[in-house]
């Protein structure tokens, strides 16, 4: 019988050849083609089917994939939301330095958008979300004021 594990956020699928001997409820031991491995339970979070492990000094991240891991996944309800981007309005007061996007562009979650300077310090504002550029509103070496919408998005 083959079990869906996740090792790392990578899916494998186990069927056998690994033993493991238990020392108590935190140590143990995996014995895999002939060779020994140490580990360790770092934490166990039983509420979503998660272990932290340490093996020989590495670090791994264990998940078992159960029946409502797939009903939640055929559901669409595993893939996160993204945000439609609006407007960008100025955080705090500033002047902008330099604008990374043009008008008709395309940006994504992380994407750079615009510097901006305040106190002397420059401040890279980034997409939280996804848009298309419909305007830009300011121009370099502009000074805005906190809350002046900055861009508009499609």
């Amino acid at each position: 019988m083959t079990k869906h594990w996740s090792f790392d956020g990578k899916e494998i699928h186990a069927t056998s050849g690994a033993a493991v001997q238990w020392e108590n409820d935190q140590y143990f031991t995996i014995e895999f083609k002939g060779r020994v491995f140490n580990g360790e339970v770092l934490e166990s979070k039983t509420e979503d089917n998660t272990l932290h492990i340490k093996v020989n000094h590495r670090v791994f991240v264990i998940k078992k994939k159960g029946p409502l891991d797939d009903l939640i996944a055929q559901l669409g309800l595993d893939i996160p939301k993204i945000k439609k981007l609006k407007e960008l309005k100025a955080p705090m007061p500033g002047r902008i330095v330099q604008l990374a996007v043009a008008v008709g562009q395309e940006v994504h979650v992380g994407d750079e958008i615009l510097s901006l300077e305040a106190m002397k310090m420059e401040n890279a504002l980034k997409a939280e979300g996804t848009g298309v550029v419909k305007a830009i509103l300011v121009e370099a070496n502009q000074v805005v004021e906190k809350g002046a919408i900055l861009i508009e998005f499609e």
